[in-house]
C-alpha cells in the first residue's frame, strides 16, 4: 500500500511538519504495522522530533553550525555540499509503527521534512504494511 507525495518548502534550509499529511496516507483499513516514510532526494531528509516553533528554530541553527555553507570540495560541482552533509545526519526515511489504525508516535513526536537545499518541492514516498480490519462480513 504505497502512496507519494509532493512537498513545497519555502527556504533553504528549514523543517515541514509532514504527519498529518504522512497519517493520511495510511489506508483507512490497517489496523497495525508500520508505516514507512521515504524522501526521494539527497539533500533533505525526515526525523520525528517535537513541533515546536522554537525547537524547528533550533533544529535549523543546529544543522545550519554543524555544517558550514562553503569550503568543501562538491561545492565545485554544484555549490550544495553542505546540504548533502547536512541531509546525512538524519537520512533519508523513518518507520513509525501502526497502532489501532493511528499511526504509533509519541504524545510530542511528529514527522518532519528537513529541507536543506529549497526552496524546492520534495517527492515523499509512504508505504504501508500492515494487518487488515476484518469487513464486516468477516473475510
Amino acid at each position: 500500500m504505497d502512496a507519494t507525495l509532493s512537498v513545497e518548502t519555502d527556504a533553504r534550509l528549514t523543517t515541514v511538519d509532514v504527519t498529518d499529511r504522512i497519517a493520511a496516507a495510511v489506508p483507512d483499513d490497517v489496523s497495525s504495522g508500520t508505516c514507512t516514510v521515504f524522501v526521494e532526494h539527497t539533500t533533505a531528509g525526515l526525523v520525528v522530533q517535537e513541533n515546536e516553533p522554537r525547537l524547528r528554530e533550533d533544529l535549523e541553527s543546529f544543522f545550519a553550525d554543524l555544517v558550514p555553507d562553503d569550503g568543501h570540495s562538491h561545492d565545485q560541482l554544484d555549490g550544495n555540499a553542505d546540504s548533502h552533509l547536512r541531509a546525512t545526519v538524519f537520512g533519508p526515511s523513518v518507520t513509525v509503527p501502526i497502532r489501532d489504525g493511528d499511526l504509533g508516535l509519541g504524545t510530542w513526536q511528529s514527522i518532519l521534512l528537513v529541507e536543506c537545499d529549497g526552496p524546492r518541492t520534495r517527492t515523499v514516498s509512504v508505504t504501508t504494511v500492515g494487518n487488515r480490519l476484518e469487513s464486516a462480513s468477516g473475510r
